[in-house]
């Protein structure tokens, strides 16, 4: 099955094949058809599946030759969890309407900013990416009106309910016509999850993608036992001789992430940290020098472990171990995408070895562990 099979316009064709596209992931088989269809979808897909592109594609496809909307009312609401998510995905709105004859102005809205130049900005939006509580600060301002919505996304729902946003999404809910499309999608199914399903969904289709466990074998997986003084010389020690690039490290706190960097960067190593209490100018420049190769080592917490799609991402470092196994899978599947290899490396103390155990056992695999007694980190 190739795009064009699902009748998208050539310009978003043209569109498609600037970003090297070549054939429709499974869970973009399944949607794009659905929502040009204008029907309800319920898709419970795990996070780095290409939800993103099978929702923006045929938006942007049933939004063409449609009336245009009063100023300041939107056509397309895309609720999300984080400011990060919110930017990612207006990207991928602006990456794919590029080639529209008819301009599809996108704006993403989201806390720890200015709220004024997302006031201006609004001028003339028709999607509209947001986070809710940025959002009803906005309406209450009148800088933007939901009144005319023709679609809404709930995207990363299961991580909004978690996050405790239910009570902003009600309130949003309320501010919306009754007949429009709604599109939900979620990497799983709670009975939370089931709750706002019946309140927002009409005889939804279901599409559910089902974890895949070749993302999982992609990645070689390395475990190295290591006394806690000796973690960081470790890292600079693995950094520097295997001239790593792209490497993604996950730390468990802000200071401890903050202080990872700071003594990368003493030790000769391009390294920045990125996590909730950086402002949002500094998150996102650290990003986008990351994804694009300018940045060596991104230091990061969970905040990044899902909702970010960072494409072939070659190296994840764990310098500590996250909370539950889940978090460790989010954590090392930022790497070994889209069928491309990659590598998870795991620094594992005496106190985190009975945890890292229980973390492999639900995972379902065991993992090569080296002891870094016999290494030499002199000088690193």
């Amino acid at each position: 099955m190739s795009f064009s099979s699902f009748g998208l316009s050539p310009a978003l064709l043209k569109a498609i094949a600037g970003q090297n596209y070549t054939q429709p992931y499974p869970v973009q088989k399944e949607v794009i058809p659905v929502v040009l269809q204008r029907k309800d979808l319920l898709g419970i897909a795990p996070t780095g599946s290409g939800k993103t592109a099978g929702y923006v594609l045929p938006v942007l496809n049933n939004l063409q030759g449609q009336a245009e909307a009063r100023n300041r009312h939107a056509r397309v609401l895309v609720l999300v969890p984080t400011r990060e998510l919110a930017v990612q995905v207006r990207d991928v709105f602006i990456q794919f309407g590029a080639e529209l004859p008819e301009r599809v102005k996108t704006i993403a809205v989201y806390g720890g900013v200015s709220i004024n130049p997302q006031m201006i900005g609004l001028q003339g939006v028709r999607v509209l990416v947001a986070t809710p509580g940025r959002l009803l600060e906005l309406v209450e301002s009148n800088a933007v009106h939901l009144s005319e919505i023709d679609t809404l996304v709930l995207d990363e729902a299961d991580k909004m309910l978690n996050l405790g946003f239910r009570e902003e999404m009600n309130r949003i809910l309320a501010l919306l016509p009754v007949r429009r499309q709604n599109l939900l999608f979620s990497a799983t199914l709670s009975d939370q999850l089931a709750a706002i399903n019946q309140l927002v969904l009409h005889n939804p289709v279901v599409v559910k993608i089902e974890p895949e466990k070749e993302n999982i074998e992609l990645i070689e997986q390395t475990g190295y036992f290591v006394s806690p003084e000796q973690k960081g010389p470790l890292l600079r020690y693995l950094i520097k001789t295997r001239d790593l690039k792209q490497v993604l490290v996950f730390t468990s706190s802000t200071y401890q992430a903050d202080n990872v960097a700071d003594k990368l960067c003493k030790n000769g190593i391009d390294a920045v940290s990125v996590h909730s209490k950086k402002s949002q100018g500094a998150r996102t420049g650290a990003l986008r020098e990351f994804k694009a190769g300018t940045l060596r080592v991104l230091v990061t917490t969970d905040l990044l472990a899902r909702g970010i799609d960072i494409e072939f991402l070659p190296h994840v470092i764990n310098y500590e171990l996250p909370r539950s196994p889940k978090d460790y899978i989010h954590r090392i599947g930022r790497t070994g995408r889209a069928e491309n290899p990659g590598e998870a490396i795991t620094l594992v103390t005496p106190e985190d070895q009975h945890h890292f155990r229980v973390i492999q056992k639900k995972m379902g695999r065991w993992v090569t562990m080296i002891d870094s007694a016999g290494i030499d980190t002199k000088g690193f």
